[in-house]
């Protein structure tokens, strides 16, 4: 019975700490405005899962909320892609 109890809390703990893993997601995307039309290249932030489907969903939300339109999400990344894209993104790293 103890080992049971045992196993349980390590699977909770366990499930529990997956979230955590995703804490540091970022995502390099494309979006654009129309009449007249506007461009940019952005970096945001993911919260959940790091994958870019969940990427497509907050950054249409996001973007949209501002008069934006996704056109795509280029990757998923961790920190270690930040800075190599920091200059590239310009006003738009981490604003959305």
């Amino acid at each position: 019975m103890k080992h049971i109890r045992i196993t349980l809390v390590a699977v909770m703990l366990l499930a529990l700490s997956g979230p955590a893993f995703a804490a540091d997601c970022y995502a390099d995307y494309k979006a654009k405005q129309d009449n007249p039309l506007r461009l940019h290249y952005g970096v945001a932030e993911i919260s959940g899962r790091c994958t870019k489907s969940a990427a497509r969903a907050q950054l249409a939300q996001r973007l949209g909320a501002q008069g934006w339109t996704l056109l795509n999400v280029v990757s998923v990344f961790g920190p270690e892609g930040l800075a190599q894209r920091k200059d590239s993104a310009g006003s738009n790293f981490l604003r959305f």
